[in-house]
């Protein structure tokens, strides 16, 4: 077995998560004490409010304390889902609303005369200072991640071929804050090997095999253990390993074989003394469907309206820069195959499509995609609209009618769609959209495999406070202008 320097876990995770519930204190008191300075001013009429004077302040602090309890009853600072993810957001959302659904029942239950404008300031005030400084600590606790400090150090246990996997996948995305230390691997592969070489060339060292798991852990001074072939190891080792972690401070992971499924559609349940993974089918129908309509409407409506100046602008520059149509339009392929007419704003030459096969050598599209960075087809309007991406605001009038979405996959030529495959075909199970992960991870310096990971990832694990997160990720990929061409 290797031998290394016990390394101490370090205590960033519990500074981080109090420094968490100190701002989280400061801005419910800022905000409940700000809406009650709005409603009431400084000195409060006892005689005309039903809430003023001294009796706002009781109500103040009752809000307080419950919107507090609020926060911690929904596990907000849960380090399972700090620093990535929605998941973090929609909890500190929905205990904002629930608190103050709890206080509106209560008040008519008993009948209490409260200022309505009281709450209805304190809820939006407190439920964006929540939202806007955990978004001020993530983004530095990411800065830190992508320097290698406040990270997870993992020991991955599991055959050669999963354990290469999950390192590959992890060191894709170090802002998830997990640093892979070593391996832990079959006896077979332990003794022949010191080291597991992961897919960029870097070197992971290996520990030993499956029985020197708690001595690797403390010789890598590991804090997760994340085990990724359940199966080799067996039931009653698996027990065994998560008992002989229980004392060590190290928490212990397990991946599932299914990829790129997480949130509320997975669901552990004890069957015959088994804990069997249970994965429910993607939920596009019904309230969900509505909401994100909803979602769609209203936010391409507002755009559209904020943006009307901006779109007559562009239209009479390009009219300006090239003869022709402002506009252009191609079939595109939306949801469950059906084809559509999307717009986006023309920012190639008239007979760009037909000039389309004398550059095919060119091509430095990943997969089914065709794209040349620097294109002799685009012209010059349109390599400044399309390094900001406002070649593509016209498809919010397909949002409008119903054909696209603000938030979806990529929407594909019917050409790409004729080379899917059964996995790939998963992504037309919802309507393509303006943005997506795609959009925020890259754009065109994806690859094809990794546009379509991402793709699939949202369409099995989709909810509305995901798609609000890459509302707001996008203004910040179209404006550092990266993958744009």
């Amino acid at each position: 077995m290797r031998l290394a320097s016990q390394i101490a876990p370090s205590s960033w995770l519990a500074r981080y998560l109090a420094v968490l519930a100190w701002t989280d204190l400061v801005v419910v008191i800022a905000a409940v004490l700000s809406a009650q300075w709005i409603r009431f001013g400084s000195n409060p009429d006892v005689g005309r409010y039903a809430v003023g004077g001294p009796q706002v302040m009781v109500v103040s602090l009752v809000l307080i304390v419950a919107w507090l309890v609020a926060l911690r009853v929904y596990q907000t600072l849960d380090h399972k889902i700090i620093g990535a993810g929605a998941q973090e957001y929609s909890r500190v959302v929905s205990a904002c609303f629930s608190v103050f659904g709890l206080l509106a029942i209560l008040v008519l239950a008993l009948r209490l005369d409260v200022s309505r404008g009281y709450f209805a300031l304190a809820l939006p005030l407190g439920t964006l200072g929540l939202l806007c400084s955990r978004w001020s600590w993530r983004r530095r606790l990411v800065r830190q991640r992508r320097r290698g400090a406040n990270v997870e150090r993992v020991l991955v246990v599991g055959e050669p071929g999963s354990v290469t996997h999950i390192v590959n996948r992890l060191r894709r995305s170090p802002e998830l804050g997990f640093y892979v230390i070593g391996a832990c691997l079959p006896v077979s592969d332990a003794t022949a090997r010191d080291f597991l070489h992961a897919g960029d060339g870097e070197r992971i060292p290996v520990y030993g095999d499956y029985e020197d798991v708690p001595l690797a852990v403390s010789a890598s001074g590991a804090s997760r253990v994340a085990v990724t072939s359940a199966g080799a190891i067996g039931h009653e080792a698996m027990q065994q390993l998560s008992w002989d972690l229980q004392g060590m401070d190290v928490e212990m992971m397990v991946a599932p074989g299914v990829t790129d499924v997480a949130g509320p559609r997975i669901m552990v349940r004890p069957v015959a003394g088994l804990p069997l993974l249970y994965i429910d089918k993607p939920r596009y129908e019904g309230a969900n469907r509505f909401r994100k309509a909803a979602l769609d409407w209203v936010g391409a409506a507002l755009i559209l309206l904020l943006a009307a100046p901006l779109l007559v602008a562009l239209a009479i520059a390009i009219k300006i820069d090239t003869s022709g149509p402002a506009f252009y339009h191609a079939t595109r392929m939306g949801l469950n195959n059906k084809p559509f007419r999307m717009w986006k704003f023309r920012s190639m030459v008239v007979d760009a499509d037909a000039l389309k096969a004398d550059l095919t050598a060119r091509d430095e599209g990943a997969g089914a995609l065709f794209k040349i960075r620097d294109d002799p087809r685009i012209t010059r309007v349109g390599a400044l609209i399309r390094r900001y991406s406002l070649d593509e605001l016209p498809q919010l009038f397909n949002v409008l009618t119903g054909a696209m979405s603000l938030v979806g996959p990529r929407p594909p030529l019917p050409e790409e769609v004729e080379q899917y495959d059964g996995r790939v075909a998963r992504r037309m199970l919802v309507k393509p959209g303006m943005t997506g992960l795609w959009q925020v991870s890259g754009r065109s310096d994806l690859t094809w495999e990794e546009s379509v990971r991402l793709d699939l990832s949202y369409v099995e694990n989709w909810s509305i406070m995901q798609d609000l997160v890459i509302l707001w990720r996008t203004s910040r990929a179209v404006l550092s202008k990266d993958g744009a061409y």
